[in-house]
């Protein structure tokens, strides 16, 4: 569902046009595309973002799926409000925050997901079977990793759960920016995007 700000079905928003704050990483446009294509949603879609930080997933997603629930589980309570100022921007009404740490806070969430997207946090095998716990059948996962330990965990987690269909994507993209008078491509952070269903 378009909005004022980005008046255009087709997600990808810049990522200039997000509110900010110095330190909480968020997920860089061109990554925001392949993870959501990861995602697979459909339109009425129940989708938990743990660890949403900036809140670009859940703005993105609740646009695009309007029928759908997107609850954003993030732990820190100014990072939580950065959220819902960022889904105030875009007119977003169907993400809901919650400040909590996961795993632990998990099982307080109401309603079960059709899909969850993981953007770190420690624990992740912790937080991986708690999610693998309420995910209904074909119910789906993608996590990313920006380094080799999260890698390692994530994949012999999915392995540990018997998920299946696993894909694992490493992003390589760069962007032209200008130095000084020069224009030159500057490479955005690689990162390692893993899904998985639960079919068993």
């Amino acid at each position: 569902m378009p909005s004022q700000l980005w008046p255009y079905i087709t997600p990808g928003i810049p990522d200039e046009l997000f509110e900010h704050l110095p330190g909480i990483p968020f997920s860089q446009r061109e990554v925001r595309l392949l993870l959501i294509s990861q995602l697979r949603l459909q339109a009425d879609s129940v989708l938990w973002d743990i660890g949403a930080g900036t809140g670009t997933i859940p703005v993105e997603v609740g646009m695009l799926c309007p029928q759908g629930k997107i609850i954003a589980v993030e732990r820190d309570e100014e990072v939580a409000n950065l959220i819902r100022r960022n889904c105030d921007r875009f007119e977003v009404k169907n993400v809901e925050v919650i400040e909590g740490s996961a795993p632990e806070c998990l099982q307080d969430l109401k309603i079960p997901p059709h899909r969850v997207c993981i953007e770190g946090g420690r624990p992740i095998q912790e937080i991986l079977q708690a999610v693998w716990d309420c995910l209904p059948l074909t119910g789906r996962v993608v996590a990313t990793a920006a380094n080799l330990e999260s890698l390692y965990a994530i994949s012999q987690s999915f392995s540990q759960l018997r998920a299946r269909n696993i894909e694992v994507v490493q992003s390589a993209v760069n962007r032209l920016e200008m130095r000084g008078f020069s224009q030159t491509f500057a490479a955005v952070d690689p990162i390692f995007i893993l899904s998985g269903e639960k079919l068993d």
